[in-house]
């Protein structure tokens, strides 16, 4: 027989913001702040077309799709010779080709997310130069023939309507190149050589359909947000959204191994400041309506950087995500699994990549973020608390996802030395949840949380003392630890109740306290 528990209506003085030092949040049923910006779970992304052939690849991105939401997916090297997409014949004349691509759009397709296209990198017949970048050697220099690039883009667009039609590839957006602004690093022109790309892809895109999305400048760290757009203003170019990125390290950009000891800036608004300020520059712009697209973004700019395996991470993800509030269309967490190969193929379970999963599938901290934000209802409730949101969805529930967010980084120690240690948190004493106006009746209530120690698969690799490898058996027994509920119990909310739920909380705990309305 389930248990049930009576909630019984709680004294007025609950309603205080803070009750000795407690943290409270208090909310109200009828009270809503408007529709949750789904921004959060918009779009994801991963490393390179060509790794999206492969079935792990395909595997862990359905994976991801149905526990996380995810609607879009961004990736690099599309065009990189890897796909297949152009060479010339001896007379110089282009073949095209998209089996390749066809294979992987089939796929994503078919699991229901849908490509944000980078175009990118340069096909090595069509390019000026041979400068390449990553393991995988994209292609980073300008066409040798800009007017050669501009059919590559129109016969690829005709092929994508043609294959999938109009009304869907109005759905995509195409965005023009990555991270021109990082010279040498991913192109090797000017800026000015980089807007004449964008004029001549913008050009061919919209010659297929006008109905189209077409954006840029895909740039690294926030960088030609209003010369992008006084350059499309001022010639009349089409532009439909501003894309950037935005890492929360210090020093550099590009560092494919760690080697530079990355440190996770102390500035409580990094990243999320970022976002804010490119609003406000499309806001005072001549184009003010422009959607914006962080296309990538993470704590960290490199795939060896232990904090994205850390439990930290999950913390780190909300608090920013919550900062940056309704500023942004999309934030693309860079990326969803460590099979990525800019630095070539790694070799430990662990080992700092930017993936929501391991290689072996295995949920990281940071997933659990985005499983939990995809169980929030659709309409977000009225909430003055910073580090929560909570909100209820059409059937009735009531989901309440909240969080610390502490900073533990010493000074002068950088991220690789200090995120491979065992981390435990400290407490943070409790917190303290009170809906108000609840509709009267019988509620399934399920806790959820992520921390230290709690789907916390990192700490527990460190456990077993960093071994090289895992096998089946290993990896089955990581998967155990899948996000299951904690708590889950039978409750009944009488008629004007107030619903309270109290919890300890620790440093840069995750928990999602979930009501489902039976």
């Amino acid at each position: 027989m389930k248990k049930i528990i009576w909630v019984l209506v709680v004294s007025q003085f609950v309603f205080l913001a803070n009750v000795n030092g407690q943290r409270v949040i208090n909310v109200d049923f009828n009270k809503s702040s408007g529709k949750l910006n789904p921004m959060f779970n918009a779009c994801v992304g991963a490393g390179r077309a060509n790794e999206g052939l492969r079935a792990d690849w395909q595997q862990q991105l359905e994976y991801v799709r149905k526990q996380c939401g995810f609607k879009y997916i961004r990736m690099h090297g599309l065009l990189t010779d890897d796909m297949a997409v152009y060479t010339e014949d001896a007379k110089g004349n282009p073949q095209y080709n998209y089996m390749y691509v066809d294979a992987l759009f089939d796929f994503l397709h078919k699991i229901g997310i849908k490509p944000f296209v980078e175009l990118g990198f340069m096909p090595n017949a069509l390019a000026s130069g041979n400068q390449t970048i990553f393991w995988w050697r994209g292609n980073v220099t300008p066409p040798k023939d800009y007017n050669k690039w501009q059919a590559l883009i129109t016969n690829l667009v005709q092929h994508f309507t043609e294959r999938y039609g109009a009304e869907e590839v109005k759905t995509w957006h195409f965005e023009v190149w990555n991270e021109p602004n990082l010279s040498p690093g991913f192109w090797t022109g000017t800026q000015a050589d980089y807007f004449k790309l964008y004029d001549y892809s913008v050009k061919a895109v919209k010659s297929v359909n006008s109905g189209y999305k077409v954006g840029g400048p895909a740039t690294a760290g926030a960088a030609w947000i209003p010369e992008m757009i006084s350059h499309c203003s001022k010639n009349n170019i089409p532009i439909d959204f501003v894309s950037t990125h935005s890492y929360g390290v210090k020093q550099g950009f590009l560092d494919e191994y760690g080697n530079s000891g990355t440190v996770l800036s102390k500035d409580s608004l990094a990243v999320s400041g970022d976002v804010l300020n490119t609003r406000k520059q499309i806001t005072q712009s001549a184009l003010p309506g422009l959607e914006l697209h962080y296309t990538e973004w993470s704590a960290s700019y490199t795939p060896a950087d232990p904090i994205h395996d850390s439990y930290h991470e999950a913390a780190y993800i909300l608090e920013k995500l919550k900062q940056v509030g309704n500023a942004a269309n999309s934030m693309s967490y860079w990326v969803f699994t460590d099979v990525f190969e800019e630095p070539g193929p790694r070799y430990t379970p662990f080992h700092g990549g930017f993936g929501l999963l391991s290689i072996q599938g295995i949920n990281k901290p940071a997933f659990y973020s985005y499983k939990f934000m995809n169980k929030l209802g659709g309409t977000e409730l009225a909430n003055t608390d910073k580090r929560s949101w909570v909100c209820k969805n059409d059937q009735g529930g009531v989901q309440a996802l909240l969080w610390d967010y502490t900073y533990t980084l010493p000074d002068s120690v950088n991220n690789q030395t200090y995120y491979i240690k065992d981390l435990p948190a400290k407490p943070k004493g409790k917190v303290k949840i009170n809906l108000s106006h609840v509709p009267a009746g019988k509620y399934t209530m399920e806790v959820y949380k992520v921390g230290y120690r709690v789907n916390d698969a990192y700490t527990r690799y460190m456990d077993m003392g960093w071994p090289g490898q895992l096998n089946k058996q290993q990896v089955e027994k990581f998967k155990e630890e899948n996000g299951s509920p904690v708590t889950k119990q039978e409750i009944e909310i009488k008629p004007k109740a107030v619903y309270s739920k109290e919890f300890d909380i620790r440093e840069n705990d995750v928990i999602l306290l979930n009501l489902i309305k039976h």
